[in-house]
């Protein structure tokens, strides 16, 4: 996995494909469907991005995908 922290890796390594997570981001978060993690990047499925006081920012996406240096915080 390349230059990741230790700590993500055995954070995302016990997660199932398909667990609904929430992952945060600078000012918004991301509501999804765990899809994997490929060179640095998560992938979500069927993510809806909202801003940080809960509002849906846009519709729900196929699939998502965020630079793993850019999360505040994922919850599941």
């Amino acid at each position: 996995m390349g230059g990741l922290r230790p700590n993500l890796v055995v954070l995302f390594d016990t997660l199932p494909i398909g667990a609904r997570v929430i992952v945060g981001t600078d000012s918004s978060e991301w509501v999804g469907n765990y899809g994997g993690v490929i060179d640095g990047v998560l992938f979500l499925t069927n993510a809806r991005l909202f801003s940080n006081v809960g509002n849906p920012i846009d519709g729900i996406q196929s699939v998502v995908r965020i630079p793993i240096i850019n999360l505040q915080y994922v919850s599941y």
